[in-house]
């Protein structure tokens, strides 16, 4: 007697029984990417928004008396939006850096590797989640700051906060997705976040505007790509930018889709990873 059932089906030797997109599998690793910062969620989501939040408390209090103001706004007004969105950037890059780096140093890395998911499902899978995060925690300072005396975040143009702040996660979530590549240790990772990253955004234009400073620091700063994240960003919020916001978001599109196709190849080859 058959205990089979008569509707299993049975692949065909050479074939694969995924032939495109494995959903399910994408899903379990997203959710489970998901799940892993959400149950720390007082660390990964809470401290970075009162982290945020106390950016704009010392710097309106310190720069901002006396009424002054920046590229016609007041100085709240005008940083609100710069340090909504370099949180983002910020835990974004912390998500995707954590993933494949605690997988080798704990020798887990297997549980990414074996599973019959593709470079680009992988890499989806933890880019999708940090931006989950970065969003997550864009929200939370974003309603805090809605209800924060003498700052003004109502949003102008939904498209250009939409479109930067997914550009801007996207960003650094690749980029948290290299560093999580090459990277042996936590210090490889402290040091990449210590002398790239938080450089990169505090040089951005967040706390002053671009145009006022000389030609030379002006032409680095155009070389930052957070720099058009930031003003694209501030676009969407106050209607101004010191930068051509059409340029920023296809120069931004450029980058990610760069720093994608190296993600993908570096995981494709398994580089650092199946050694």
């Amino acid at each position: 007697m058959n205990d089979q059932p008569e509707n299993l089906v049975r692949a065909t030797p050479g074939v694969p029984v995924i032939p495109f997109v494995n959903w399910g599998g994408m899903r379990a690793l997203y959710v489970k990417e998901v799940r892993r910062f959400f149950k720390v969620q007082l660390q990964t989501i809470w401290a970075p928004a009162i982290t945020t939040l106390l950016f704009l408390v010392i710097f309106t209090v310190a720069l901002g008396g006396g009424g002054r103001q920046v590229m016609g706004e007041p100085f709240a007004n005008f940083i609100a939006p710069g340090l909504i969105v370099m949180g983002m950037m910020q835990n974004a890059f912390a998500n995707s850096s954590f993933s494949l780096l605690v997988g080798k140093i704990q020798g887990t890395i297997v549980d990414y590797l074996m599973p019959p998911l593709s470079s680009g499902e992988v890499l989806f899978a933890l880019v999708a989640a940090a931006i989950t995060r970065a969003i997550l925690v864009g929200l939370t300072v974003w309603l805090a700051m809605c209800f924060w005396p003498g700052v003004e975040v109502v949003p102008q143009h939904f498209w250009a906060v939409i479109w930067f702040g997914l550009m801007g996660s996207a960003l650094l979530s690749f980029l948290g997705v290299l560093t999580s590549i090459w990277a042996e240790k936590f210090d490889h990772a402290a040091a990449v976040t210590n002398f790239v990253i938080q450089p990169l955004s505090l040089l951005s234009g967040t706390f002053y505007a671009v145009d006022a400073l000389a030609p030379t620091f002006q032409a680095i700063s155009h070389a930052n790509p957070f720099f058009y994240v930031i003003s694209g960003f501030r676009y969407g919020f106050i209607g101004i930018a010191d930068s051509p916001i059409a340029i920023g978001a296809v120069a931004l599109l450029g980058v990610n889709i760069v720093l994608c196709a190296i993600c993908y190849v570096l995981l494709s080859k398994g580089w650092k990873l199946k050694n």
